[in-house]
């Protein structure tokens, strides 16, 4: 991305995967498994499918997620968190243990149950699991 608001690091980081899908994006991916368009269309959020398919190509082009061919159906592309992209999980674990902190009416789910009670161990965990899958 060549244009930017400013030069602070925050507001760069934001240019790249600051808007919500960017986020809702990643999180399926890193922690919800999601890896294909007809996948992320069926999250609860509702994501209109030109901005699914622009968000896809900006992540893309940012180099958070790479896409692939899908070996089984060769009509389909198969999205993956790339290093870059799964360097983001500290952030993501933070964003959600700060909303279920801050918002009654975000209740914690099995693992926002664990992050509160040992987030390092579940930065971890998933760590690892991005090792395994990341490109």
């Amino acid at each position: 991305m060549d244009k930017r608001r400013s030069d602070c690091p925050i507001s760069c980081s934001l240019d790249i995967f600051g808007d919500r899908w960017s986020l809702l994006i990643i999180r399926d991916v890193m922690l919800r498994g999601k890896c294909s368009y007809s996948e992320f269309l069926q999250s609860e959020e509702k994501i209109a499918t030109n901005i699914l398919t622009n968000r896809l190509s900006v992540l893309e082009g940012a180099q958070i997620l790479s896409k692939e061919v899908s070996p089984v159906n060769r009509s389909k592309y198969i999205y993956r968190l790339t290093r870059k992209g799964a360097d983001l999980l500290p952030v993501i674990i933070e964003l959600m243990d700060w909303g279920a902190r801050y918002d009654a009416r975000c209740p914690r789910r099995e693992l926002g149950k664990k992050i509160k009670k040992d987030k390092t161990a579940v930065i971890q965990e998933y760590t690892e699991r991005l090792k395994k899958a990341t490109r």
